[in-house]
């Protein structure tokens, strides 16, 4: 194994508390294949780190496609909607790191801001080589190490380390040499084009036609090419996008129902109301009385 390499056991796993906790860690040592991928691209309230081992796979953030190559590291910020594809063939090594940290820490809160910063960017992911890769997995190689020994200590060091490792990508950062590539046909393109355009124009009119007008292609076949790339239908995606946002805004603001309707694109409260229970399984106001009572946001529509 070269210095620069991750460690690695299939199955193994390390956790410290929940995720309804304010401190948690998850770290997900598998293996996934072609005919287990996600059916749906999914989101959670907490942050997720996905790092590829094996050779390649394609990581969907905000309906935008990526391509991923071995140790490309995905930083994934709290409700950013994501799926991860792997390629037809033999299972494909990967580590998931789900984790969660209180921020306000006094004294600490420029640090860690910049130590968060990374989550942010528009193409969230890390391609480093080397030194930088090195200096960005000994962190977690060393939690790898310390978690097969059972010692109270533990948890400490583990979130120490952890905050190195953040600490660590961010010292590397202008050393990520990630660029995008194109993937898929054209019109396979074009579709997470109009899937990323929907995400930033939610709270607008967005129809078949108008989206078809926009981006010069017939109705009938946007509605048909639609579906078979996202396994969607665009009135479907265009929903779940739409509900998505309105569950964030009930959790963190105090709005009312009626005028989050509107924010996210909704025409009529009882159009809301009946698309919100659709998907969420509840009505706004039971969703919002719900979360403010378990502090948690575990319950968020998931695909």
């Amino acid at each position: 194994m070269l210095e620069s390499d991750l460690l690695y056991e299939q199955g193994y796993s390390v956790s410290i508390n929940t995720p309804a906790d304010s401190l948690f860690y998850y770290f997900d040592y598998d293996e996934r294949s072609h005919n287990i991928n996600m059916e749906f691209q999914h989101f959670h309230d907490f942050y997720e780190i996905h790092i590829l081992l094996d050779s390649r796979a394609t990581h969907i953030i905000e309906g935008s496609v990526h391509a991923l190559k071995q140790y490309d590291i995905v930083l994934l910020s709290p409700f950013r909607l994501h799926k991860t594809q792997y390629p037809v063939g033999p299972p494909h090594k990967r580590l998931i790191i789900n984790f969660a940290m209180p921020k306000d820490t006094p004294g600490f809160e420029t640090a860690y801001n910049n130590m968060f910063l990374s989550f942010g960017e528009e193409v969230p992911i890390y391609r480093l080589n080397n030194g930088p890769r090195r200096a960005v997995f000994e962190p977690l190689n060393k939690i790898f190490t310390l978690s097969h020994d059972a010692s109270p200590l533990n948890p400490v060091l583990i979130h120490s380390l952890f905050q190195q490792f953040l600490c660590a990508l961010y010292q590397q950062r202008d050393k990520n040499c990630y660029v995008l590539e194109e993937i898929g046909n054209s019109m396979m393109q074009k579709i997470y084009s109009i899937s990323a355009y929907i995400h930033s124009h939610y709270s607008g009119e967005l129809s078949l036609d108008s989206i078809s007008r926009d981006f010069y292609i017939s109705p009938y076949y946007l509605s048909h090419q639609f579906k078979a790339v996202t396994g969607f239908t665009l009135t479907e995606y265009i929903q779940m996008i739409r509900i998505r946002n309105a569950q964030q805004l009930l959790i963190y603001s105090r709005l009312k129902v009626s005028v989050i309707a509107g924010q996210c694109g909704f025409n009529s409260f009882s159009q809301f109301n009946r698309v919100f229970n659709k998907l969420s399984g509840m009505s706004p106001s039971e969703f919002r009385k719900q979360m403010a009572s378990s502090g948690s946001a575990s319950t968020l529509l998931s695909y």
